[in-house]
């Protein structure tokens, strides 16, 4: 069978206007948004304008379609899917939602996002211990008294990638709930839920998935939305919220889909922005997304090496990352990353790293530009 032709990614460089101005390597910040999700926002105001929202319930059946779609980028049922505005949202709902008993414990690790801190720790009020452990003590961090492990599918300032695979099983083996936060690499690689089974993941699509702030979704495994219980609960939490002419006035009856954790109207304007970014990754192919993505990093990786970076990636395992954490001898990277902006490259400093975070959009061009004003900063 013959290759699959190579999209072409001068095109689509072109549906992401800020490229034109910034030499942009700074994902794992903030994604760029292509203009077919600008556009999608702006068909939904004209909308609007035209019908005076008469339609309105016609939205929600657009709602249903974005929901598949998030439902094919991770492999899983529609019905698994809840949109968020944020992934603190989804951690929130479950860290709530658990019957915690004193001496129960949720484990972290090392430098995670602070998401991971901060709501298990305001659980130490309840007598729930949290643990904060390196990659090369994880597994024997987890006792019987492990409820919860909350980790990112990519370390928002080191870039370290954990092998969710082998997590999953080993947690699952031992009853232990599973929490990935996808913000940071969802779109970037691939993960099917179907093969890694996760009790829940949330994702804020702002970043890898190139959609504006307060899209987002989350998979809860219906295994878990047996007992996990909504926090917010309003007019579409009753199962027949649909005939809007006739509402409920009473308490809800559930739904098992985990739609029932949206509770009242939903964020259609930055979701019709987040449906054309994923119908654009769709369309691609996640496993064509991560070739390219894969390129791009290498080639960056040579650059800073090249320029005198230490790599993180070239020390240690599970760093095979599109967040690139570099250090340079006796400089900061705050710095550094200050004095690239000046000259309209944009990346991150992050904890003592000079975050590089490329995406599909980028190419050759924006590497050894990045590798010109490196070699000018003499860093």
């Amino acid at each position: 069978m013959p290759d699959s032709p190579q999209p072409d990614w001068q095109r689509i460089r072109c549906e992401f206007p800020s490229l034109a101005r910034w030499t942009f390597l700074n994902t794992a910040t903030f994604g760029q948004m292509p203009r077919s999700g600008a556009a999608a926002a702006a068909q939904h105001f004209a909308r609007r304008d035209e019908f005076a929202c008469a339609d309105f319930m016609d939205w929600f059946d657009d709602a249903d379609r974005i929901r598949g779609l998030c439902a094919r980028l991770v492999h899983c049922e529609p019905s698994d899917i809840a949109f968020i505005p944020n992934a603190s949202t989804a951690l929130s709902l479950l860290l709530g939602g658990i019957d915690w008993k004193p001496g129960d414990r949720v484990v972290t690790l090392h430098d995670e996002f602070p998401n991971h801190y901060y709501h298990p720790l305001f659980l130490g009020n309840r007598g729930v211990e949290f643990v904060e452990t390196s990659w090369d003590r994880f597994y024997d961090s987890i006792t019987p008294s492990t409820r919860l492990v909350a980790i990112s599918m990519l370390n928002y300032s080191t870039g370290f990638r954990a092998p969710l695979a082998e997590i999953s099983t080993f947690l699952h083996e031992r009853g232990v709930l599973f929490y990935v936060d996808g913000t940071q690499g969802l779109g970037a690689f691939d993960l099917d839920v179907s093969q890694v089974p996760l009790d829940m993941l949330a994702v804020h699509g702002y970043k890898w998935l190139l959609s504006p702030n307060g899209a987002g979704f989350m998979y809860v495994n219906p295994q878990v939305r047996k007992w996990l219980q909504p926090s917010v609960i309003g007019w579409r939490s009753h199962s027949g919220w649909r005939d809007h002419d006739n509402l409920h006035h009473g308490a809800p009856e559930f739904k098992g889909d985990a739609e029932r954790y949206e509770g009242g109207m939903i964020t259609f304007t930055v979701l019709y922005a987040m449906a054309a970014a994923l119908e654009m990754f769709l369309a691609l192919g996640m496993k064509t997304v991560e070739k390219r993505v894969a390129e791009i990093c290498e080639k960056t990786r040579a650059v800073l090496r090249d320029t005198g970076a230490s790599l993180l990636s070239d020390q240690l395992p599970h760093y095979d990352s599109p967040i690139i954490a570099a250090r340079f001898d006796g400089r900061d990277p705050s710095a550094i990353a200050h004095r690239l902006e000046d000259r309209n490259v944009l990346v991150a400093a992050r904890h003592g790293n000079l975050r590089v975070s490329p995406h599909f959009y980028n190419n050759e061009d924006d590497v050894e530009r990045l590798a010109e004003i490196l070699r000018e900063l003499e860093v």
